[in-house]
């Protein structure tokens, strides 16, 4: 009996050991600059979730930690998403009040959920699954969360106290019945945020433009209390480090939760290995998919017992890490240690923090969601592509989101069956035979196509020449003994020439090979 090597059950022991003083003494400096970033995206992450303040915080120290440790990525580092907010919120919040108790431990059981099925995928090595959901998907669902992200900040940013809305859509028309009621000092505030936030992203590239925004928010506030002192504040919190938080694991909980647990699982997933890639192709490192699949979910199921809501990879601390020189993993744990340090000593300084600044910052953070090259790229390249993110795109603002994701993905397996039930197939006449070049797979979507084409020729000798043909199941295997019967009670013949080893073997399994209708030529 071979018993798993302490490399893959502590992979980290392959790089940790190889580190020397100065690689660490990098990676601290990328940390530190990391948890910088980190600070104002996390709270910010966990308002949009509908969750306190302080879980943004939480969320990205034991999730980061694990899934730093245990994954094979140098430079990918999760935490809380925008995206990945949104969906927490829109399961969760038909269920519990939102900031309250139950909703907190609401979306803890869920994130324990989904990092349980993230970690059987890369158990069972189904990494790849997450090829299902296709870019063009990713794309949608990312722009549709970004203008529910949008609406969902308008009330905070304008000062309205107005009830939470199912769908953005009604969100949207609640904001204008309550279009009177703005404060005009708290939008004031909230757009100069957006406007000194866009300057700074120009003039300041590389410095934690975020983090400045809310600090000259917070110093405008205090420094003028007479124009904003009304003006409503980040709640409070102890300072401490993530407490630990007992789930109940309730049969009737966990059935109504599933599947949104799926949904954001595969998104976080999908999120995850597309930056994991990207990085991997630029850093020229081996990247293994279930091990980093496995790593997510590891980090999700125990960061939810440590009041770590859902995390997954994220676009600007993983190129952060990337373009300031991570040396290896280090990078993560130490952002992740920053963190907690802040998330014990710093809990204070939160407090002070505007609201209605807080919803300019997720403005902006929600037009850098929108991946525009990409957009235009896709509809140059491929209009059904296109279709297919606009669908995805329409369906988050109509649907729950969860449900936009399976739309999408269902969308997207259709116009692919649909392109690949007609394969390429070139025919010309040669005497008396009729000659077909079929370029793809024969297989249950293809067959009847392929079928129609068959019976329309009348040469005495039909031949395919199959040498581009890579697969064929049982559909195809069927249809094809089936035309080479019906050719041969017609004195014709069906020959398949130039076919590879794997598809004559399953051709001569249905009957066997001395009882196999068609006839095969090199």
């Amino acid at each position: 009996m071979a018993f798993p090597s302490r490399h893959s059950l502590f992979p980290f022991l392959t790089w940790l050991p190889r580190q020397t003083r100065a690689s660490v003494g990098r990676d601290l400096l990328v940390g530190l600059s990391g948890a910088i970033l980190a600070l104002p995206q996390s709270i910010a992450y966990a308002l949009i979730a509908g969750l306190p303040p302080e879980y943004g915080l939480y969320a990205a120290i034991i999730p980061v930690l694990i899934a730093c440790l245990w994954g094979s990525s140098w430079h990918l580092i999760c935490g809380p998403t925008a995206a990945i907010s949104i969906v927490l919120y829109a399961s969760v919040s038909p269920l519990a009040v939102p900031a309250s108790e139950d909703y907190v431990t609401l979306i803890l059981l869920l994130t324990l959920l989904a990092g349980v099925f993230q970690w059987l995928l890369g158990l069972l090595r189904f990494g790849a699954l997450v090829n299902f959901v296709s870019h063009s998907v990713v794309l949608g669902f990312t722009l549709g969360a970004a203008v529910v992200i949008a609406i969902g900040q308008l009330p905070n940013l304008l000062g309205l106290d107005v009830p939470n809305q199912a769908t953005a859509l009604d969100s949207l028309l609640m904001v204008f019945k309550h279009l009177g009621e703005v404060d005009k000092p708290s939008l004031a505030l909230g757009l100069a945020t957006v406007v000194v936030g866009v300057i700074l992203k120009l003039l300041l590239r590389r410095w934690p433009t975020l983090l400045i925004t809310l600090i000259l928010s917070g110093l405008l506030v205090w420094l003028w209390p007479a124009m904003f002192g009304h003006v409503k504040l980040v709640s409070a919190f102890v300072g401490r480090l993530p407490p630990f938080s007992p789930l109940p694991l309730d049969l009737d909980l966990i059935l109504r939760l599933l599947p949104s647990a799926v949904a954001v699982g595969m998104l976080g997933l999908v999120t995850s290995l597309s930056i994991a890639r990207s990085l991997s192709a630029r850093s020229q490192q081996l990247l293994d998919a279930n091990q980093e699949v496995r790593a997510q979910g590891l980090s999700n199921m125990v960061g939810a017992f440590f009041s770590g809501s859902l995390s997954a990879g994220s676009f600007t601390r993983s190129g952060l890490s990337y373009e300031a020189g991570a040396c290896s993993p280090l990078a993560g744990v130490f952002s992740a240690l920053w963190v907690a340090l802040f998330a014990i000593f710093g809990a204070n300084l939160i407090a002070h923090i505007p609201i209605p600044a807080m919803a300019g910052s997720i403005l902006l953070i929600a037009w850098g969601l929108v991946d525009h090259r990409g957009i235009r790229a896709l509809w140059r390249v491929s209009r059904a592509e296109f279709l297919v993110m606009a669908l995805t795109c329409i369906a988050t603002l109509l649907l729950e989101l969860q449900t936009a994701i399976y739309a999408g993905v269902l969308a997207s397996l259709f116009f692919y069956l649909k392109r690949t039930s007609q394969p390429r197939v070139q025919h010309w006449r040669d005497g008396d035979e009729d000659i077909l070049r079929v370029g793809g797979s024969i297989f249950f979507g293809a067959s009847h196509y392929l079928q129609v084409r068959l019976q329309r020729m009348h040469g005495v000798r039909v031949v395919i020449e199959a040498q581009q043909i890579n697969f064929i199941d049982y559909s195809g295997v069927e249809m094809l003994h089936q035309e080479a019967r019906r050719l041969l009670q017609q004195n014709r013949s069906l020959t398949l020439r130039g076919a590879r080893p794997p598809v004559v073997e399953e051709l001569r399994k249905l009957e066997g090979a001395e009882k196999c209708p068609i006839r095969f030529e090199d």
